[in-house]
């Protein structure tokens, strides 16, 4: 009885709180002010800027706030009331659940507000809003910027349709200045009053915001309390794929389906569905291929579809040639004619077999064309062809009148001896020549040569690496005097490095020879006294692997006496930093090192040549005297055996028409390059004179006498005498 009378007392003692606090409640609930930058006054449009959670004064956003909130207008609350529930009148909290009211999702984040305070409390942590929450006509009002902060929301303004953004991995709220509709999702919703702008921040209802934002709303007196979950769900699955290959052909092309779908559960997907899914298609078109799957939550993803077109089916190609004629004389020309074709005029390869360009037989001959296309689909054909008995040039003929320049056509070796040798002289000119050449085989890290000179030199490299390791050869050049040398660079030729010592000699020969032709502009460097300086940096560029050959030339111009060193180290190393250091490599007692002189040397020969058969003998050593020079590095007489490094200078000043200009080597095999008036041939193209039973073709004159010009030097890696060869053409014929 007791405990029933004080229940009644407290009763009677709360009812007057109750009833003033639901009328405070009346009153709207306020705002939070936002971080956005400064004021810029209510006609400036939505603030736009995000809080990002640190404590601000009011009114220093700049721009009104993109973020929403409804206001939500409080009944009194009725006698009787408790003090403390969520919503005056009711004790219930209000939910907002966007587009269905249903109950929201477990409470995780709290905030609490005050009527017409800046403070904002949010997990227990204090932040300022840029504006005061407020109260009009018994709505409540919170700054946009400031209460979208809170809830993780990104905002943006749009200024040509005044509308603001808040953007969530949940949702995207849009408020417009003025306006008492907004969007959520896309979907219109009715504010519980219009938005509008307050010392340059948007305001926007308490009430519609919490629903929006999927919240729950307490008030107390001037005290509400916003509850809403940041649980993230996890996003939709995604069902990409990709089609391939990019070309289909209906009936031909298997079809590959690799998929690119995302699963945020990271478990299988319970189930997918296609549609318009083929491994082959079956006609040309275009088609539509839709993929959806369902993740271990059982959601589905949006469907994902990727268009391909199917082409036709490929046709195989179809082979066919032709020739210029069906019957041909021994020795005449044939001339192939390639017809086939392709539906997509995609050929990729066409290959003969029997299709030589001429015939030295009578008889019936086979021709085989076979094409392929793109796709490995191929096609043959065979056709006849018919050699009579006539002749119109004997092989010897034909090889002499259209074998191209530089090539190899066949000979009688033994022959060559028997054409009268001419005896001509050699006038050595002044130059200076370094070779380079031993030890050929490195063993070893260190100087390989060194030399002091002035003026023009040609310098001269070949070598084989067996050292284990990749290395780089240098040459420095270092000033010895007491004023600044100026070093030129002219012609330059290198060769590898490449796994044949012939073939790196004869791109060096080639490319050497090119340059010199092409009197290329001098490169300047200048050395200062006591400096030393790489002279030829682009020898170094590329390592010179195990076993691999490098041969170069370079000519080189000073004006000052300077010592020049041929360096060798491994290709890791800093070649000038090690100079000091590295020893002298010995000599490896078969091959040559040495500074030359004299190493131009010209050969003039006014008599007519090609009238009969006549040969010139190069490397003849009781003409063409070996050079002699000295071994700087030991001071002894060095030979330049082979005279490797040379310069010849031919002129040839009468060369009658009709002439047939070739190289037979008789020392064994040789290749190299020639200048002939100016024009570079390589002996051989693709190939090397391999024995004396083969001549490469230099040149051809015309239907008048010639003057003939050939300069060349000796290949690294080739072997002397060789035999040049004037002999006359045979006539054409028709």
């Amino acid at each position: 009885m007791k405990s029933l009378k004080w229940l009644l007392v407290l009763s009677f003692l709360l009812l007057p709180f109750t009833n003033a606090v639901t009328r405070a409640d009346a009153a709207g609930i306020g705002q939070e002010p936002s971080t956005s930058a400064a004021d810029t006054g209510a006609a400036s449009g939505a603030d736009a800027a995000s809080d990002t959670g640190t404590s601000t004064a009011p009114g220093t956003d700049a721009t009104p706030s993109t973020g929403t909130s409804p206001g939500i207008s409080v009944p009194d609350t009725t006698p009787g009331s408790t003090p403390g529930t969520d919503v005056p009148g009711t004790g219930t909290p209000v939910t907002g659940t966007p587009g269905t009211g249903t109950e929201a999702s477990p409470a995780t984040d709290r905030l609490d507000l005050t009527i017409g305070s800046t403070t904002m409390l949010h997990n227990g942590t204090t932040y300022q809003s840029a504006q005061p929450v407020t109260s009009i006509n018994g709505r409540t009002f919170l700054p946009f910027s400031s209460i979208a902060a809170r809830y993780g929301y990104k905002t943006s303004y749009n200024a040509l349709t005044k509308e603001s953004s808040a953007t969530s991995d949940k949702h995207t709220l849009v408020f417009k200045i003025g306006s008492d509709v907004a969007t959520r999702d896309g979907v219109q919703t009715k504010l519980a009053g219009a938005t509008f702008i307050q010392q340059g921040y948007l305001m926007v209802p308490l009430r519609s915001w919490g629903e929006m934002a999927d919240s729950t709303i307490a008030v107390v007196g001037k005290q509400i309390t916003l509850k809403w979950s940041t649980v993230v769900l996890p996003p939709k699955p995604t069902a990409e794929f990709e089609v391939q290959p990019g070309e289909i052909y209906a009936m031909q092309t298997p079809v590959v389906y690799i998929d690119h779908s995302t699963n945020a559960t990271g478990m299988p997907f319970v189930d997918e569905q296609w549609t318009g899914r083929m491994d082959f298609f079956p006609e040309a078109g275009t088609y539509v291929i839709t993929r959806e799957v369902e993740d271990s939550n059982g959601v589905w993803s949006d469907p994902f579809s990727v268009t391909v077109t199917v082409k036709a089916p490929n046709l195989p190609p179809v082979a066919d040639f032709t020739t210029n004629k069906t019957v041909y004389r021994i020795g005449e020309n044939v001339t192939y004619t390639d017809l086939s074709t392709d539906d997509e005029n995609s050929i990729v390869r066409s290959t003969f077999t029997g299709n030589d360009i001429v015939f030295f037989e009578p008889g019936d001959k086979l021709v085989t064309l076979e094409v392929e296309d793109r796709h490995g689909l191929t096609s043959t054909v065979s056709k006849m062809i018919t050699v009579s008995n006539e002749v119109l040039y004997t092989k010897d003929e034909y090889a002499k009148l259209f074998t191209p320049l530089g090539e190899i056509f066949a000979i009688d070796g033994a022959s060559v001896l028997q054409i009268p040798a001419y005896k001509y002289t050699i006038a050595s000119e002044p130059s200076q020549m370094v070779r380079s050449n031993s030890p050929e085989t490195l063993i070893q890290e260190g100087i390989a040569y060194r030399a002091q000179l002035s003026g023009q030199v040609r310098f001269m490299f070949h070598n084989v690496n067996k050292i284990g390791y990749p290395v780089s050869i240098h040459l420095f050049a270092t000033n010895m005097g007491y004023s600044a040398a100026q070093v030129t660079k002219t012609a330059i030729g290198m060769g590898g490095p490449t796994a044949s010592p012939e073939l790196a000699g004869k791109l060096a020969t080639s490319r050497y020879l090119s340059s010199f032709a092409s009197k290329p502009t001098p490169v300047l460097t200048s050395i200062a006294p006591g400096e030393t300086k790489e002279i030829l940096p682009d020898i170094a560029k590329v390592p010179l692997k195990a076993n691999e050959s490098f041969s170069s030339y370079a000519d080189i111009l000073s004006n000052k006496e300077l010592l020049y060193t041929v360096v060798v180290v491994a290709s890791n190393k800093d070649a000038l930093a090690e100079l000091p250091n590295l020893p002298v490599m010995a000599r490896d007692g078969v091959h040559v090192r040495g500074t030359f002189y004299n190493a131009d040397r010209s050969i003039d020969i006014e008599e007519r040549l090609g009238a009969t058969p006549q040969r010139i003998q190069i490397g003849d050593p009781s003409i063409d005297k070996i050079l002699d020079g000295i071994d700087e590095m030991t001071g002894n007489l060095e030979y330049n055996r082979g005279n490797f490094g040379v310069l010849y200078r031919m002129h040839l000043s009468h060369v009658a028409p009709h002439t047939l200009i070739s190289l037979n080597g008789r020392g064994g095999l040789y290749t190299g390059a020639f200048l002939v008036n100016g024009q570079l041939v390589t002996v051989a193209k693709n190939q090397v004179l391999q024995n004396n039973n083969q001549a490469g073709v230099l040149y051809r004159t015309g239907d008048s006498e010639e003057t003939v010009d050939i300069v060349f030097t000796v290949a690294s890696g080739s072997n002397l005498p060789v035999a040049m060869l004037f002999t006359p053409l045979p006539e054409l014929r028709q």
